[in-house]
């Protein structure tokens, strides 16, 4: 008996449309937004939003929760945030003379993707890591050392918690502006946690984008042993 395989023409298609497409690029900063927050992200009215709301839900690209009377939308996890962040990257490729990344130099400098760090920062971290071999990189494939699981329990990190569902422990994730390699997985998530709980940083409010205090730049530098 023939296999049938998996259809991606539905996904593509819910992905295709430009209003759906900036709904889910609004979404990549992590934070659950309302179908009225989404409303303005998307440039369309608040019934067509619904539409669109329903759509994404019947494909599995969003969940939401319900808090109250509101209700909040989000991702439906790291697997589609990491397909949104590989278009963006082939969107800047495919288009002629671009440059790479968002126009937004805060976005370039650091930001989130879905729940772990980005941009110029980000690759700076993972590269950092590389070099003081805490991190193995095989390209698409990356592998915490035993000397970067004693670093980061070190510093705090619970891998017992880690264990509790099938996510990577980390993982490369191909950055949209630099090109190169930043941590995602369990390890990427807490290491942004990490940063925002020693408020070295706060995500802006207007984006995605991370804007670190000058101590807290120093500081984060120091703890992961990012050179200038």
């Amino acid at each position: 008996m023939e296999m049938m395989e998996p259809d991606i023409s539905m996904i593509a298609g819910l992905i295709a449309d430009p209003a759906r497409s900036k709904i889910l690029t609004a979404l990549m900063g992590g934070k659950a937004l309302t179908a009225t927050e989404l409303s303005l992200e998307a440039d369309v009215t608040p019934q067509t939003t619904s539409s669109h709301l329903a759509k994404l839900l019947d494909g599995e690209l969003l969940q939401v929760r319900k808090q109250g009377r509101h209700k909040y939308f989000q991702l439906k996890g790291p697997h589609v945030a990491i397909v949104l962040e590989q278009l963006l990257v082939l969107s800047a490729l495919s288009t002629p003379k671009t440059t790479t990344g968002p126009k937004d130099p805060r976005l370039k400098h650091a930001r989130v993707c879905y729940d772990h760090l980005a941009g110029e920062l980000g690759v700076r971290l993972y590269d950092a890591l590389v070099s003081a071999d805490m991190l193995e990189d095989f390209g698409e494939l990356t592998r915490l050392t035993e000397k970067g699981k004693t670093y980061f329990v070190s510093l705090g990190a619970d891998f017992k918690q880690f264990k509790k569902n099938s996510r990577p422990v980390c993982k490369s994730c191909l950055d949209w502006s630099e090109r190169r390699n930043h941590m995602a997985g369990h390890l990427g998530s807490w290491v942004l946690n990490y940063i925002f709980e020693k408020n070295w940083a706060k995500q802006d409010l207007d984006a995605r984008s991370i804007t670190f205090t000058n101590k807290g730049l120093t500081a984060f530098k120091r703890a992961f042993l990012i050179e200038d």
